[in-house]
């Protein structure tokens, strides 16, 4: 049996509110969902589950959706987004390379 993840408050809430953003933002182009998935490379079924925000579709799912809708997610502009992934690369060199497990215990109670 598949146990079922939980999720964060507010993770539940931001994936209600970047589906609701395709969703408005597929319409808004005059797409239909079947469209609008034919386009994405996902079923439809996918589809309707990423516009009510149901946390199971790939990521990379959801970024084409949204990109494909007009969802702004990053800046457009290419080379922005290499300037801001070099920038990220050169911070990640500067951080250890893993994190050692803490000896506190950790309130993750939310």
């Amino acid at each position: 049996m598949k146990r079922k993840r939980s999720y964060a408050r507010q993770t539940r809430q931001a994936l209600s509110i970047l589906g609701k953003l395709i969703r408005i933002g597929r319409m808004e182009r005059g797409m239909t969902a079947q469209e609008l998935a034919d386009r994405a490379g996902i079923s439809r079924t996918t589809l309707h589950n990423i516009e009510k925000g149901a946390p199971g579709a790939e990521i990379g799912s959801v970024f084409e959706a949204a990109s494909l809708a007009g969802v702004r997610l990053f800046d457009d502009d290419e080379a922005a987004l290499r300037v801001e992934n070099a920038r990220l690369d050169e911070k990640l060199m500067l951080l250890p390379k893993s994190v050692r497990a803490s000896r506190t215990e950790v309130d993750d109670d939310f």
